[in-house]
């Protein structure tokens, strides 16, 4: 079993859950770096930190999360703090949207749900200590035209946040949400640089953000902020308020 804390990033091979794996092992924790598809960016990202282990599955089936909290108690033993970051975003308005790309969107949501219940019965209950990250986004309380299912998902996480928190007291597990805004990712540099210009405009900072800005407080929240619980924190430079 490894001694040092532990922490799970879920879609941690790329952007703000690479930035958080950094961060995360600066900070002194063993990182396991959750991927579905981006193997080699995972190895790489492993390779970069030399302190931490890979793991693969789709989070939207049950059978891969039960076979993944297998593999981690096999890894490291351990899980101290769980950063719930992995995102799938399908977008279309709601006319044109299929039913299956509605669903497939939701099964993240349910498997979201259903890995922090394995982690928190598997590790943190038993070991009356624990930590729960999850990032949703600024969408989840602006919306966002052609993200419905989405934006619902980052809306349900925050609530999930609120909900688990109470659900959990007395428990010495802290629960809380980082709610990023426009970030510099690759999702966000694929996008029109007419969309992303009136993005700006609107941000007070007058710049997007970096997923590092995000990984700063992600890895506070993991290590200190012991006074904060069930909250949103948005981290988008003036964008929303909240």
């Amino acid at each position: 079993m490894i001694e040092k804390p532990v922490a799970l990033v879920t879609g941690g091979a790329k952007g703000i859950g690479a930035a958080c794996c950094r961060a995360l092992v600066a900070e002194g924790f063993h990182v396991g770096i959750h991927y579905h598809q981006s193997a080699e960016r995972a190895q790489q990202l492993l390779d970069e930190l030399k302190d931490g282990f890979l793991i693969q599955a789709d989070l939207s089936d049950i059978e891969q999360i039960d076979a993944m909290i297998g593999k981690i108690k096999d890894t490291a033993g351990r899980i101290d703090v769980l950063i719930n970051n992995a995102g799938h975003s399908v977008n279309a308005d709601i006319i044109s949207m299929k039913v299956e790309q509605f669903d497939a969107q939701r099964s993240l949501t349910r498997g979201i749900w259903y890995l922090t219940k394995r982690i928190l019965r598997q590790f943190m209950i038993r070991n009356s200590a624990g930590r729960i990250i999850n990032i949703s986004s600024v969408v989840g309380h602006t919306g966002n035209a052609g993200q419905i299912p989405y934006t619902m998902e980052k809306a349900a996480l925050d609530a999930f946040t609120k909900s688990l928190a109470r659900e959990l007291k007395g428990r010495n597990i802290l629960v809380n949400s980082v709610a990023p805004g426009f970030i510099d990712t690759e999702m966000t540099r694929e996008l029109p640089q007419e969309l992303k210009d009136k993005a700006t405009e609107e941000i007070l900072l007058g710049r997007i953000g970096r997923p590092e800005e995000v990984a700063e407080v992600v890895a506070f929240l993991a290590k200190k902020g012991s006074y904060i619980n069930g909250s949103i924190i948005h981290i988008n430079g003036g964008l929303y308020g909240g």
